[in-house]
């Protein structure tokens, strides 16, 4: 009996593997503070939540057509955020940010890393005019002076090297629900 209770008093002082227990949680190093979360949309450490996507068709001046894969930016958040902080935005992506009601839009590239282009286009889809090879990191603001509703940012150049033209209507699909906010 008392080599049976010798037994279950090494066992139990013990943890599996013969190894020693660990200390108590009280003894242990106390577990780093939790980063509180980044709300400021700005930030390059905020995550933003995945937007909806879809899918727009532009016209070239010769009667081309260019499919864009976008992501649609329709809140005041995902509308502030844009493409900030990105290192790339291949060929064939873009992002489409839509507004309640047209108006003379202009943008900013403060934190935005690489060049686009912007391409204005109307409450019709026509494309009112376009802002190429916005210059990235600048608080310049862009615009072309007359109303639209929507905005295409594309990697900058895409608009010389596909042969656009203002005029021309797009295509918008996957976006027919999405109602924009204020």
């Amino acid at each position: 009996m008392k080599v049976l209770a010798a037994l279950l008093l090494v066992v139990a002082c013990q943890s599996e593997g013969g190894k020693p227990a660990s200390p108590s949680p009280s003894a242990q190093a106390p577990a780093p503070a939790a980063r509180p979360v980044q709300t400021d949309v700005a930030a390059e450490d905020y995550v933003m939540p995945p937007l909806p996507k879809g899918r727009i068709t532009l016209s070239d001046a010769f009667g081309g057509k260019h499919v864009i894969d976008i992501e649609i930016a329709a809140t005041q958040s995902a509308r502030t955020r844009g493409l900030m902080w990105r290192r790339e935005l291949a060929d064939g992506k873009g992002m489409l940010f839509i507004f309640r009601d047209e108006q003379r839009l202009s943008f900013w590239m403060k934190n935005t890393l690489i060049p686009l282009d912007m391409i204005f286009l109307d409450k019709d889809l026509k494309i009112a005019g376009v802002v190429e090879n916005a210059e990235p990191r600048t608080f310049t603001s862009r615009g072309i002076g007359v109303p639209t509703l929507f905005v295409l940012e594309v990697p900058g150049g895409w608009w010389a090297k596909n042969g656009m033209k203002a005029g021309s209507v797009a295509v918008l699909e996957g976006a027919g629900d999405i109602k924009a906010e204020p």
